[in-house]
């Protein structure tokens, strides 16, 4: 806590040296909050200088690109994912674990095999490290958020196969552009993307050889939802329109009769390739579809993202995410008309949310899942300086069960509050809020041998935003207990130990 708290003290007193103080309301301190990753002096400012709607307004309507602090950004663009093409990477380390695997050698193929994952695995961690910075540091908080989301809508676990090498791409070029855009565009940019294929099988998917596992998740998870009325049927069909698109690190074409040569789709690694689809007709969801090719499975896009149970399905994942627990049905299906009058537009669905009374009234009753927890202490504590490592972040993720791009299964991670509010998850939350609040956490001491930890201690209980409405929103037992912190270092962890600081 007292990291956080002196961090944010720092940056506030900086940021808000013209008129000397931040002003805000207890609900816009709240909705300040819930859109973010956590407040932080700087979002104040601008929620201030705009007003609540101006300022939500802009959340909705993301600008193109990166916009970080120059240090964040630096540290982004170093990034040999930031670098080096997604394409590049896997045929790369394809080529490595290829001729390790050749070695006769035991202890020079066990070293050469060790060498190749401690590479993918670098990659995923470079990968975390991005989302991480720009979770911090963005201004463009809702997007970040809604790229988050989305990852785990569309979960793929990075330690099957080769997709930690892919990870990185998946977030950044199929997901995060797409992340307020139409949710059409969104479930097709995941289904090209050579890590859903790679996740979920389908690249192993082709005419006298079905695997399902793909067609099930789009219909269960990403788009209709359980109980929704399709059937097994559906699933077989979809399976069948999805054969033959797959994953091709051979930058040769496949040799095809001349018939085929026109239908052929190569993109990066996505590959459609006509001769393991099944051209047989297909009836999805009471539609027919014609053998055509990929352009089946652009048919099968339309039909699916325009069911009204996907506009359903994804506005209640959508609203429980923002508001926690049971989201109200009255508001989930103004979300869902919404979703449907405008083909799916996010922004437009997320607006119907935001402007809702039943979100006003959810205003900071959300338990902070470990995701939001930490993001928001690292960036309330150290809004006015950019962290050096992420680290520490992404072992503490890791340790509350919530480790970027590592659940396993394809249903992502739960938002239900009881998944991580339980004894051993808080006693890690102190045990965070103690290290942030006192500097020792690491997160200013360069990922390198012999790095020095850089002196980082956050003075929070003196920051002006704190003094300027953000103690006002705090229980009297919470203030009872601040006024018997013996040190810096213990109110900060206490206030990021509060039950208020839990909740967003």
């Amino acid at each position: 806590m007292t990291a956080a708290v002196a961090a944010v003290a720092l940056a506030a007193s900086t940021a808000f040296a013209t008129d000397g103080q931040v002003s805000l309301n207890a609900h816009d301190l709240a909705l300040l909050n819930r859109v973010t990753w956590g407040q932080s002096a700087s979002a104040a400012e601008d929620l201030q200088k705009l007003g609540a709607r101006a300022w939500l307004d802009r959340q909705l309507r993301a600008q193109a690109g990166d916009r970080l602090p120059p240090a964040a950004q630096a540290q982004v663009d170093a990034l040999p994912v930031s670098k080096t093409p997604m394409p590049e990477l896997v045929v790369q380390l394809n080529a490595q674990i290829q001729a390790a695997n050749k070695l006769t050698d035991p202890d020079q193929k066990k070293l050469a095999q060790q060498a190749y994952q401690q590479a993918m695995t670098d990659l995923g961690k470079q990968a975390a490290t991005r989302e991480l910075l720009r979770d911090l540091y963005s201004p463009d908080q809702l997007q970040e958020q809604m790229t988050w989301f989305w990852l785990n809508h569309f979960n793929v676990h990075m330690y099957k196969r080769d997709v930690r090498a892919m990870i990185g791409d998946y977030e950044d070029q199929a997901i995060r552009p797409r992340a307020l855009g139409k949710f059409r565009d969104l479930l097709e940019a995941t289904l090209k993307h050579p890590a859903m294929l790679r996740y979920l099988d389908n690249d192993q998917n082709a005419n006298g050889h079905i695997n399902e596992n793909y067609a099930r998740e789009i219909m269960e998870l990403h788009t209709l939802g359980v109980g929704s009325g399709y059937s097994q049927r559906d699933v077989q069909e979809l399976a069948r329109i999805l054969t033959g698109v797959g994953v091709d690190v051979n930058p040769d074409p496949p040799k095809l009769k001349a018939a085929y040569q026109p239908l052929l789709v190569r993109s990066g690694l996505f590959e459609f390739n006509p001769n393991r689809h099944d051209f047989g007709d297909k009836v999805f969801l009471g539609h027919t579809i014609k053998g055509s090719g990929f352009g089946e499975v652009e048919q099968a896009l339309d039909i699916i993202a325009r069911e009204p149970a996907t506009a359903h399905h994804v506005s209640a994942q959508m609203a429980a995410y923002f508001m926690g627990d049971d989201p109200p049905p009255a508001l989930v299906d103004r979300m869902a008309k919404a979703f449907q009058r405008s083909d799916g537009d996010i922004a437009a669905t997320l607006r119907v949310l935001f402007t809702s009374r039943e979100f006003d009234a959810s205003l900071g009753k959300a338990f902070k899942d470990p995701m939001h927890y930490t993001v928001s202490a690292v960036r309330f504590a150290y809004d006015g300086r950019v962290i050096l490592n992420t680290t520490p972040m992404q072992n503490w993720l890791n340790r509350m069960s919530e480790g970027l791009y590592n659940h396993e299964t394809p249903d992502g991670f739960s938002a239900a509050s009881a998944s991580w509010n339980g004894p051993g998850q808080m006693a890690v939350r102190f045990e965070i809020a103690r290290q942030i609040g006192s500097g020792s956490a690491g997160l200013f001491k360069l990922d390198q041998p012999q790095a020095k930890d850089q002196p980082a201690f956050p003075q929070l209980q003196n920051a002006l935003y704190y003094k300027a409405g953000l103690d006002q929103t705090l229980a009297p037992t919470t203030k009872s207990a601040l006024g018997q912190a013996g040190s810096p270092q213990d109110w900060n962890t206490l206030f990021l130990s509060s039950p208020e600081f839990m909740r967003r």
